[in-house]
């Protein structure tokens, strides 16, 4: 296990410096540049532009420009945000809370959600329920995030009015303004986003278990347990479960970094101020410190996902041997 973890970190980190450099070219090759974001400003002269580029190294070759960045980073310094001026780990620690809050929660709740309906669904195969749920699971995976999204607010916060004549529910920002701290008010702005992400998130995991499900209810070892006189609801969680769930916790496990990264449509449409509406803002004003600190410390997270889902598979399942 040592020297497979050994290994597997040495790749990773040869996978991150490979990535880092694919990035840093792509941003660099941007069409306009960092400097597209003054190129409408008409206060600014030539020569305000050729001492902004001096000043950010802009004139340099793009690998020179690489090996200046890799250098800071390692040092711990990713640059300074060129809109707020402040250094961009501080510009996501501010928002990565909010992130993991709302990520977090929707996590659990798909899960609580897609679980026991994929189960049942397995089970009661070909029945009215599983017609049903397959359905929706179906129209879950086909609808654009953004669209329902806004749906949800025409519904919730446009059209439906509590009896004080204010929006049911909140359709943007993750607390009132100007209001005191309220665990009810935290919610209530919570429900839509959640509701949002939980729907389109728990169809596809429902689905995968639901066929990680039929796969092995009919296997042998499931027989046997039965003819054991195992109760049925025993030989579905400790037997059939345990190996279905192998395929969840790869979807799981691989989205694990969306408690950092987010998510960009969501929280750009209900104003959650997270990373992924973070990224949304900084690449619109050609922010880049802030975008490329988003995206390696994203791609590093995968990475480090992956690894632990091939850790995951050997402790559920024993015939699985890292080395």
């Amino acid at each position: 296990m040592a020297t497979y973890l050994l290994r597997r970190s040495l790749q990773a980190l040869l996978t991150l410096f490979a990535i880092s450099i694919i990035l840093f070219g792509l941003i660099s090759s941007a069409p306009g540049g960092i400097m597209s974001a003054y190129a409408e400003n008409t206060d600014m002269t030539p020569q305000d532009i050729a001492r902004l580029r001096a000043k950010y190294g802009l004139d340099d070759p793009i690998p020179l420009r690489y090996a200046k960045w890799l250098g800071n980073t390692l040092r711990g310094d990713w640059g300074n945000s060129f809109v707020s001026k402040r250094p961009a780990l501080d510009e996501i620690a501010d928002r990565l809370p909010n992130t993991m809050l709302l990520m977090g929660v929707m996590l659990v709740v798909t899960l609580l959600i897609a679980v026991p309906l994929g189960i049942l669904s397995a089970i009661k195969q070909y029945t009215w329920f599983d017609h049903v749920s397959t359905t929706l699971a179906f129209a879950g995976q086909s609808l654009p995030v953004f669209w329902f999204g806004l749906l949800l607010i025409i519904i919730f916060s446009v059209t439906l009015r509590g009896g004080d004549g204010k929006p049911l529910l909140p359709g943007s920002g993750m607390y009132t303004l100007g209001a005191p701290f309220s665990l009810l008010d935290r919610v209530k702005h919570l429900i839509l986003p959640v509701a949002m992400l939980a729907f389109v998130s728990a169809a596809g995991y429902m689905r995968y278990l639901r066929s990680a499900m039929l796969d092995v209810i009919h296997e042998d070892y499931v027989r046997t347990a039965r003819a054991k006189g195992l109760r049925e609801r025993a030989v579905i969680c400790k037997h059939a479960l345990r190996n279905a769930l192998i395929p969840l916790v790869t979807l799981v496990g691989l989205d694990l970094p969306s408690l950092f990264g987010g998510a960009l449509f969501t929280e750009t449409i209900f104003a959650w101020p997270g990373i992924g509406r973070l990224y949304f803002n900084a690449a619109l004003k050609t922010d880049y410190p802030v975008v490329m600190a988003v995206l390696v410390i994203y791609s590093g997270l995968i990475i480090l996902s992956s690894l632990l889902v091939d850790v995951l598979y050997a402790a559920l399942d024993p015939r699985i041997r890292l080395a």
